[in-house]
């Protein structure tokens, strides 16, 4: 019982602590911000009563507790605005009749905003507000889409952008953007390259059919990680120490340079992690690096930058390390970071290639 009593009160996802302090506490400065600044620009009129419209409350719902919706991109707030008060006070001026143009007002605002790119829910209201504002809105005529309706949003968008770099979240939204090649070719990371495609998700996107309060790039992102999390979940029961190569060839940071490169040579291989005395890792060596360093010893070639995991580690840690198109092998390490094996690209993509076997066959 108390559970589904708090659900009921929070809703099926709730909000952490936080992200409703920082979400109120924005709005809260931001239409401060905005109210006070406007009248200042704006002058007359007693400067305690701040130049706000009411809609601009909605839109500071928007801006500061989802900022990263479509809905509340500073195109949308401004555009929406602005081309919602200029709908409607036409709608004013040309229909007389109020029960007719409070209506007309409002859906040829929606209209408007969805043809330009621009739809923000508090345009509705500002149109609307246009008709039924009263006498000090028709007075103003086409100077209320000017102030107090765009002066608010300017002010409202720009005390959102200063928030977001406060909180270290970003207003405008940027959407997450797919790595690059590491190689810097025109292919996309290796990660991007299985699972569905933008093909895909357009197809899946157009046969929805709705609107909806998110980016396509977002999505993505999105649906990438799902991916991830359920390739996670599938393989977690197959641990790093089950797969990793446990005769590791290594090389030590006191040895001739040129010593190591033969012995690469002898092994056919590009690399080898670098240990010291006690067996720790402290970094990787490639055959390009010793050459460049062959009169000197292993340490003044070695990449201290390594990833290293534990015997316990699920593989599926290593999906986005190995896969990334940066490194080619983990280190696994005890507890004080002692080398005890190795596993690399290839190690990995078999064990996920028999792994997928046994599931096809398990399935079937």
């Amino acid at each position: 019982m108390t559970a589904r009593l708090h659900a009921l009160l929070r809703g099926k996802n709730p909000i952490r602590p936080i992200d409703a302090l920082r979400g109120g506490g924005g709005a809260l400065l931001g239409l401060a911000f905005a109210g006070l600044l406007g009248r200042l620009t704006v002058g007359g009129g007693d400067w305690l009563h701040p130049l706000l419209v009411a809609p601009i409350g909605a839109s500071a719902v928007l801006v500061f507790a989802v900022p990263a919706s479509p809905l509340a991109q500073p195109r949308a707030v401004l555009g929406g605005n602005i081309v919602s008060a200029l709908v409607g006070i036409t709608v004013a001026l040309l229909v007389p009749q109020t029960l007719v143009a409070a209506p007309l007002a409002v859906g040829l605002a929606i209209g408007m905003m969805m043809l330009l790119g621009c739809l923000h829910p508090p345009g509705g209201a500002v149109a609307l507000i246009c008709v039924i504002g009263g006498p000090a809105v028709a007075k103003a005529g086409y100077l209320f889409a000017l102030s107090p309706v765009a002066l608010d949003s300017l002010l409202l968008t720009g005390a959102g952008v200063a928030w977001g770099r406060l909180t270290g979240h970003s207003y405008p939204h940027r959407a997450p953007v797919a790595p690059p090649s590491p190689h810097h070719t025109r292919d996309p990371a290796p990660a991007a390259r299985i699972g569905y495609s933008p093909v895909d998700l357009d197809q899946a996107l157009a046969r929805y059919g709705e609107l909806l309060d998110v980016s396509r790039e977002d999505l993505d992102a999105l649906f990438r990680q799902v991916e991830l999390s359920a390739a996670q979940r599938l393989h977690a029961q197959i641990r790093c120490g089950d797969v990793m190569s446990r005769d590791v060839i290594r090389l030590d940071r006191d040895q001739s340079a040129e010593s190591a490169l033969a012995y690469l040579r002898e092994h056919e291989l590009r690399a080898a992690p670098v240990v010291d005395e006690d067996l720790r890792v402290i970094g990787m060596a490639r055959r390009a690096e010793l050459q460049a360093n062959r009169r000197r010893t292993v340490e003044a070639a070695l990449d201290p930058f390594v990833h290293k995991v534990m015997e316990n580690t699920p593989i599926a840690a290593l999906l986005p390390i190995l896969s990334s198109g940066h490194t080619h092998e983990a280190m696994v390490v005890d507890g004080e970071r002692r080398l005890i094996g190795v596993i690399t690209q290839t190690d990995l993509l078999a064990v996920l290639y028999r792994a997928h076997i046994v599931e096809a066959v398990v399935g079937a």
